[in-house]
């Protein structure tokens, strides 16, 4: 892997290329990759690169050493728990908007924002994940889990409510009794249930969780077209928030578009052909 121009300034991940994939590590292993203010906004730049840099095509976030993330780093929370209220440090440096191009206002916050990205996000959890860290990796478009992996939402034992969406996001992958009982139980749950409950998309060997996500991304890179992929994502999720005519009506006007494009043609003529398609890259501002 090589780094991309301009990302030896981040301090707390580390943002690597190899071919079409991209991946953001998480990188405080002393502290099991708990977020600060700083980690958040160094992830959403990243990600903004991943989205201008048509050869990616879809990035992989996951954590250094032992863990994924630990949620809220403890010193953040114990300022909060003094204030009273939300702290949030500006990192005006990395100021970035990734994705959302219709400027949904459904897609704005943080994590909520990932949705909203035209590329895949695809959370490669390697241990720990709690707090903010579980809310990432929810919001995330696919999870491939170490076996070592386990998950806890922890907001009830800090007197906190389920933050950052994940009240949305959670039933929508597990359905509402199993988000009720990790939310309110916030028992530590291991990867064989996650996978069990439809949270997990892969379960891997330790160690081997970006791996496969790396070579799931490479895979789809070989066979689908990324604008197809692109406006699929899109589908999916504003979807999700319209009902069933008005999603036929919006997926039948981009299916028209589709056949449209010249990938189109390329995808029937590589089939005929026995051979591996040569698709457009997205082209983004």
């Amino acid at each position: 892997m090589t780094d991309i121009e301009g990302s030896g300034a981040y301090e707390e991940i580390i943002y690597e290329i190899e071919g079409p994939v991209a991946t953001i590590t998480m990188n405080r292993p002393d502290k099991l990759n708990a977020l600060t203010d700083l980690t958040q906004a160094e992830i959403r730049h990243a990600l903004d690169i991943s989205e201008r840099t048509k050869e990616i095509v879809g990035t992989v976030i996951t954590g250094a050493g032992r863990g994924f993330c630990s949620g809220v780093d403890m010193g953040s929370l114990g300022d909060m728990s003094k204030a009273g209220s939300l702290q949030k440090k500006s990192h005006d440096h990395l100021a970035a908007e990734p994705g959302n191009p219709d400027n949904d206002p459904n897609f704005k916050s943080s994590p909520t924002y990932f949705l909203g990205l035209r590329k895949p996000l695809i959370a490669a959890v390697n241990g720990a994940c709690a707090g903010l860290g579980f809310s990432y990796a929810t919001f995330c478009d696919m999870r491939f889990v170490d076996k070592k992996a386990r998950f806890i939402t922890s907001f009830g034992p800090r007197g906190l409510i389920a933050e950052h969406g994940t009240s949305w996001m959670l039933p929508r992958l597990v359905g509402s009794s199993n988000a009720l009982d990790l939310l309110w139980s916030s028992r530590k749950m291991d990867a064989e249930e996650a996978f069990r409950i439809g949270y997990a998309n892969r379960i891997c060997e330790a160690g081997e969780s970006a791996i496969e996500a790396r070579n799931y991304l490479r895979a789809i890179a070989k066979t689908s077209a990324p604008i197809s992929i692109m406006v699929m994502k899109k589908q999916v999720y504003r979807h999700l928030n319209q009902e069933l005519g008005d999603a036929m009506q919006e997926s039948n006007a981009w299916m028209a578009e589709s056949v449209a494009r010249e990938d189109f043609k390329e995808g029937v003529a590589s089939f005929i052909e026995k051979r591996p398609p040569k698709f457009q890259k997205i082209k983004l501002q």
